[in-house]
């Protein structure tokens, strides 16, 4: 594979119904006006690097940043559900305390085991790297030049773990806030990342 740049991005903040901390995986959410300013100050830092690949997840506030940072730049755009975040199953919506006082043992197991843990109707971290890395594979062999992916907070953690040799159980030891940009160049060394949550 050619040496490149993967300038990958977390979306911006959304449109939610208060501030609580919530289990958002698959539920379609579009961005708010913040998360709207965050993409365009990510359009500004990135507007200069040569970007030849645009990938995203499927998911509204995925593509919403995408299309924000290329602007009217002529690269497509390319949407991949495989890039979406976690499937949160019968979480999804629900706040985190919620489920800790309405499924205590559920909620305990999981942070136990974040790796393998399957909220029903919903996927582990290892399901969601299955997917993930597989994608992430295909895109690095077949895409040329410097590589824009604009995904979630679950899945962008799932690849630095990969790139950096890192185990799932040290998954939220790495932030990836709102509108970050992680950079991460390969050669044939290998990956390196140059660049971590840079908001």
């Amino acid at each position: 594979m050619e040496n490149r740049t993967i300038y990958l991005v977390r979306h911006g903040h959304l449109q939610t119904v208060d501030d609580l901390r919530r289990y958002i995986g698959h539920s379609d959410i579009p961005l708010n006006e913040v998360g709207i300013l965050q993409a365009y100050k990510l359009q500004k830092k990135i507007v200069q690097a040569g970007i030849q690949s645009v990938y995203c997840s499927d998911l509204s506030r995925s593509t919403q940043t995408a299309e924000i940072i290329v602007g009217d730049k002529k690269v497509p755009i390319i949407s991949r559900h495989e890039l979406r975040e976690i499937n949160m199953g019968e979480w999804e919506g629900c706040s985190f305390s919620d489920i800790a006082n309405r499924f205590p043992n559920e909620f305990k197991r999981r942070g136990e085991d974040i790796e393998n843990y399957c909220v029903r109707g919903g996927e582990s971290f290892a399901d969601c790297r299955r997917r993930v890395l597989a994608v992430f594979q295909e895109i690095m062999e077949t895409a040329h030049g410097d590589i824009l992916v604009v995904a979630h907070a679950g899945v962008n953690r799932l690849l630095l773990c990969h790139v950096l040799g890192l185990p799932l159980a040290n998954i939220f030891r790495l932030y990836q806030d709102y509108g970050c940009l992680n950079i991460i160049h390969h050669d044939q060394a290998g990956y390196r990342v140059k660049l971590l949550n840079e908001r």
